[in-house]
């Protein structure tokens, strides 16, 4: 799979930027989400199954996606953020 992706980014003319190992500041962003994370759901619960932890973890996911604002998306959910869509269609509207 590695080389595949590489391949498509290569003929995509994506450039690939790895993290250094033990350098979690190379991605600060994905650092603050992961630490939330572990702090807000994976350390809060116990999981009886791996059902029941895709259950809890979904209810995390929805609550953090759908009803918290983010400082970084000017203070909206992820989902209104998404909604933000640029209208492709302006220039066939006139």
């Amino acid at each position: 799979m590695a080389g595949q992706g590489q391949a498509w980014a290569f003929e995509k003319g994506v450039t690939l930027d790895f993290s250094r190992p033990g350098k979690p500041t190379d991605n600060a962003y994905v650092e603050c989400f992961n630490g939330r994370f572990r702090e807000e759901c994976l350390n809060t619960h116990w999981y009886l199954s791996l059902t029941d932890a895709r259950d809890k973890i979904e209810v995390w996911r929805k609550d953090y996606n759908e009803s918290r604002s983010h400082m970084s998306l000017g203070y909206l959910t992820s989902v209104e953020f998404a909604g933000l869509k640029p209208n492709m269609n302006a220039r066939d509207s006139h």
